[in-house]
């Protein structure tokens, strides 16, 4: 039996959807947007098992030839993005060390301390915008998304002007569908190939530019690693990050007493908001390099699998009351981040952003509130992110913060 996902039902409905297949085919097949049979797992043990599991492979180069391969079983036509290209996240090791190590110095603890006096001041021109506005303000592009995206720009060097465009073509990139990525795609490929010449060319101090210049004894990046990075930086900078805010400051929102406990301690709060609303709800494609058994069921070699770490982070038999928020549950057992050798490098700079944020928010305006019902709220219809696409808020008086 194949189980129907991505319907607008689904992306309204997915941790119900979820915790139905936990309980009664928590290993099941399914096809994606783009029409190829694809594996769900979704308890916690198993995923978590099979995060750091080499017989599922990110191996880009055999990834594409499947994925090219199931396409045309399926009558669809074999096209795939760059989000497919040859980054970290999409190899195994040797290479997906040799690729992480190039480009952890980016993510030093040192490097993403020096981002927080931009995020801070960045989100206090983002909330100071906010308060301008007349009647509800839709918080999501012009604060949950803006932030991310700016601070990410910032890291690599794309001009912040440049915002909107790229956000667009990455959410295009993320729907899965063919007819949005194919000409987002070619877009961003231009975009980002005449910006990666610019700083090959002329240098600055941004990441972008240290990428061209990357080396680890003696090893370089290729232009189409560079690409393909830059481009994987770029979407999963902002993407997972926005809609870890916007739906923080639902939960701000529709939680008494959240925001007191935020502003005594965020950290504990956002690692719940992490577990509980994970970002991204199921992860990138993974293969079955030989025939791998898992939760009573045999998935064949050569399949496309997709962990939901949305799904696992909801888990009762791991967390009880899973769809409770609760902070004396210890949420640091969560894999929003992933697990293993593929856990997020850019996992601190995605924490600093969202406590900054969000106690921002909830100090500036503690009379806020949704100008809509939360089940009216819409949901994105991105194939593996979890988050809203629109959420209007009526802010109410701004709170006057001094800083004594």
């Amino acid at each position: 039996m194949t189980r129907e996902m991505f319907t607008e039902h689904y992306f309204a409905h997915v941790h119900e959807f979820m915790a139905t297949a936990r309980a009664e085919e928590p290993v099941f097949l399914t096809r994606s947007v783009n029409g190829v049979p694809t594996w769900v797992v979704t308890r916690y043990d198993d995923v978590r098992a099979l995060l750091t599991d080499d017989r599922l492979s990110k191996d880009s180069p055999r990834l594409v030839e499947l994925l090219t391969e199931k396409l045309i079983a399926a009558g669809r036509e074999p096209k795939l993005n760059n989000l497919f290209g040859k980054h970290m996240l999409n190899s195994d090791p040797p290479d997906h060390t040799r690729l992480r190590l190039l480009l952890a110095k980016g993510f030093t603890a040192r490097r993403v301390a020096l981002l927080r006096p931009f995020t801070e001041q960045l989100t206090e021109n983002l909330l100071t915008a906010l308060a301008t506005a007349d009647g509800p303000v839709d918080v999501v592009d012009g604060f949950s998304v803006a932030l991310p995206a700016m601070v990410i720009s910032e890291l690599l060097g794309v001009p912040p002007e440049d915002r909107h465009e790229f956000q667009a073509w990455t959410g295009a990139l993320l729907s899965g569908d063919p007819v949005q990525y194919v000409p987002a795609d070619l877009a961003i490929n231009a975009y980002m190939s005449n910006l990666i010449a610019q700083k090959s060319a002329t240098p600055g101090d941004d990441l972008l530019s240290a990428m061209t210049k990357a080396s680890e004894e003696g090893d370089r990046l290729s232009t189409d690693e560079v690409l393909a990075m830059a481009l994987l930086l770029l979407v999963a900078g902002h993407e997972t990050t926005a809609n870890l805010i916007s739906s923080g400051i639902r939960r701000l929102l529709t939680t008494p007493g959240l925001a007191e406990q935020l502003l005594a301690d965020p950290a504990p709060v956002v690692e719940e908001m992490l577990r509980v609303d994970t970002p991204v709800m199921l992860g990138t494609s993974r293969f079955t390099t030989v025939d791998v058994q898992v939760g009573g069921v045999t998935i064949p070699a050569g399949e496309i699998v997709a962990l939901s770490v949305g799904s696992a982070n909801h888990d009762e038999e791991r967390f009880a009351d899973s769809a409770e928020f609760d902070l004396d549950r210890g949420a640091r057992g969560h894999i929003a981040f992933g697990h293993g050798l593929h856990h997020c490098l850019g996992a601190p700079l995605a924490r600093l952003e969202a406590e900054v944020a969000l106690t921002a928010f909830a100090r500036q305006f503690p009379e806020a509130r949704l100008a809509v019902p939360v089940e009216q709220l819409p949901h994105r219809h991105a194939a593996i992110m979890n988050g809203h696409s629109e959420m209007p808020v009526v802010l109410g008086a701004r709170a006057v913060v001094t800083n004594s």
